[in-house]
């Protein structure tokens, strides 16, 4: 963590699934777009501060993807400066009893969530509760997920993901030689996980979009061809899948 940038901000390099992700970033916009893009100034910026505490100065033929996301801020006082806004959610309740959430972030989902369920349950008269969310586990958990080596973020699904390389062991081949997904965990998705396109394969059951994005793009033609086999796609629809992924992997991609 580098604890005060130019801008006044903090900067962080984190290692994330074998590669090395750092930023951030902080721009205000005025209009959400479904894709956001990075800015130029930004870009120019991460890889100038990044090069002043990494051993090798990083360039832009380094950067194998970049993206960025839009954050909702609870606006307090004249709002011009959104780094000095707070990251904290906010409840608001309208005199008809509407409960409104907004602000927070991803990583604070949970207490969110704990907060809101509570003040609801005041609203609603309800007997006091302790909330059982800390402790609970989510689907897929696994005292110990390392033991499944490229599989570990799957946890207790990877022995069936297992179980259909042993099956079908072409299933077990990467889809490229820089990023470890196979066909096993294509199949997998869209037979357990609800995958309906390219793009919730490769940028939200897995990471690929976001690790490296031409790769992405390069396995591209291979998931399609494997989710055709699994959801009845014709030709045209793999054709189809294929030219709207590498258009949005294109964005990725300096």
């Amino acid at each position: 963590m580098v604890p005060h940038t130019s801008d006044g901000r903090v900067m962080f390099a984190i290692p994330w699934h074998g590669h090395a992700l750092v930023g951030t970033t902080d721009t205000p916009i005025t209009t959400p777009t479904l894709e956001p893009r990075p800015l130029q100034e930004e870009i120019e910026f991460i890889l100038e501060t990044a090069g002043r505490y990494l051993r090798k100065p990083p360039t832009r033929d380094d950067v194998l993807s970049v993206f960025v996301g839009i954050r909702p801020l609870v606006k307090g006082g004249d709002g011009k400066l959104t780094a000095a806004l707070s990251r904290d959610h906010t409840i608001h309740i309208d005199a008809s009893g509407l409960l409104t959430t907004t602000g927070g972030k991803w990583t604070t989902y949970r207490s969110m969530a704990e907060h809101t369920v509570d003040q609801a349950a005041d609203l609603g008269g309800l007997a006091e509760r302790p909330c059982v969310t800390r402790t609970l586990n989510v689907h897929g958990y696994h005292s110990n997920a390392a033991r499944f080596g490229a599989l570990d973020v799957y946890g207790s699904d990877a022995p069936a993901i297992q179980d259909l390389i042993r099956a079908t062991p072409s299933l077990a081949v990467p889809l490229h030689p820089r990023l470890p997904y196979t066909g096993a965990e294509v199949v997998w998705a869209a037979r357990h996980e609800m995958a309906q396109t390219v793009e919730d394969v490769l940028a939200r059951r897995t990471r690929a979009l976001f690790l490296n994005a031409r790769a992405a793009e390069v396995m591209s033609p291979e998931v399609a061809r494997l989710m055709a086999g699994e959801l009845g796609w014709d030709s045209s629809r793999q054709a189809a899948e294929v030219a709207a992924f590498s258009a949005l992997a294109r964005g990725y991609q300096l």
